[in-house]
């Protein structure tokens, strides 16, 4: 009975913290964000609340609590009203399977740096990253405005399209490491450079990332909201702290997106050529969280680059990528994941 009472205060007091880690970063990636939109616009970007603007997330948060609350009086209220925490709540459940580091010693006692070691890891962030979706169907649909409801329905079929290609990438690295546990994949991924996914299935990699960018509907996929065509989409209708949990689930789901890329083609927690301990240690387990978040950080500003560089998709344009190229694209990958495996297998090269 003790050691079930330890585990559990164990695993809150972990979620805790990974929680406050998650939003802390997710609150200052608006602040990044807006600095790097600065950078390539030629100008500064937030800089009076604070030092260098490091307050502005506070501000922000102050000003969505502080606006006033406006329900449209044709809306479905009930559902108008808890439609932005589908969105933010399913970005969070993505934080439950990701491994943010290796072992660390703490009082003597071993704890794994990830909330829930699931067997079908990669399965479950599959099915639980789409369900974000339903938030913003929701809230298309209970705004009773014509641009919401565009908007909901244009997420919805995003989502059926471009998550068809990203199981498509997985079902490739499932032939490649064997296991959908994300924590045997990281581990296979332990040792030389040349054993991250990303070398071995570099097509996969690359379906993956345009479909987490079509997922987390970032420009150039942002036709959910797309303002010169819907308003603003899905929350035309939104204010105060129901936009401001849009807004916040989408950088939540940048992020753990960021962290997924990071664990399935990039190694997780690894760093090149040192071998993992057999014994854990405090100072270990603090390098491997600290090597995670900066390869997360990395794809993170790669998605606010891809943001303010490249224009939006027609809608023509984004159906066209994602069904007849993405999706024959993952076929292809597929098949010559297998045979190149069978190749290395019968050589000698196998993982």
């Amino acid at each position: 009975m003790p050691d079930i009472a330890a585990f559990l205060l164990e695993k809150i007091l972990l979620a805790v913290f990974l929680f406050i880690v998650v939003l802390a970063v997710v609150a200052y990636a608006t602040l990044g964000e807006r600095k790097i939109a600065g950078f390539f616009q030629d100008r500064h970007g937030p800089n009076r609340a604070g030092p260098w603007g490091l307050f502005q997330p506070i501000a922000d948060g102050v000003k969505f609590f502080m606006k006033e609350e406006m329900i449209p009086d044709r809306a479905s209220k009930v559902a108008f009203v808890i439609a932005p925490t589908f969105t933010f709540t399913a970005a969070g459940l993505l934080m439950a399977a990701i491994p943010f580091g290796d072992r660390i010693l703490i009082g003597g006692r071993e704890v794994l740096l990830q909330l829930a070691d699931i067997h079908i890891g990669i399965l479950y962030i599959l099915a639980v990253g789409s369900l974000g979706v339903y938030g913003i169907i929701v809230g298309g649909w209970a705004s009773n405005n014509k641009y919401s409801l565009m908007g909901g329905l244009r997420a919805s079929s995003q989502m059926i399209s471009y998550e068809i290609a990203m199981g498509l990438a997985i079902v490739a690295l499932l032939i490649d490491h064997g296991t959908p546990s994300l924590r045997q994949i990281v581990l296979q991924q332990s040792g030389s450079l040349w054993h991250w996914s990303v070398f071995s299935n570099p097509l996969g990699f690359l379906i993956f990332y345009v479909a987490a960018f079509a997922e987390a509907s970032r420009i150039p996929f942002d036709l959910p909201e797309a303002e010169n065509e819907l308003v603003a989409g899905y929350h035309t209708e939104y204010s105060s702290m129901k936009f401001g949990l849009f807004q916040f689930g989408e950088y939540t789901h940048m992020t753990l997106s960021s962290g997924i890329i990071a664990t399935l083609y990039f190694g997780g927690w690894n760093i090149p050529w040192v071998a993992v301990p057999e014994q854990a240690t405090f100072w270990w387990g603090l390098l491997t969280f600290a090597v995670f978040w900066a390869k997360t950080l990395f794809f993170m500003f790669v998605f606010m680059w891809v943001r303010w560089t490249i224009p939006r998709f027609r809608y023509d344009q984004l159906m066209y990528l994602g069904w007849k190229r993405l999706i024959p694209l993952g076929i292809l990958n597929i098949f010559l994941t297998a045979g190149l495996l069978l190749l290395f297998q019968q050589i000698g090269w196998a993982r």
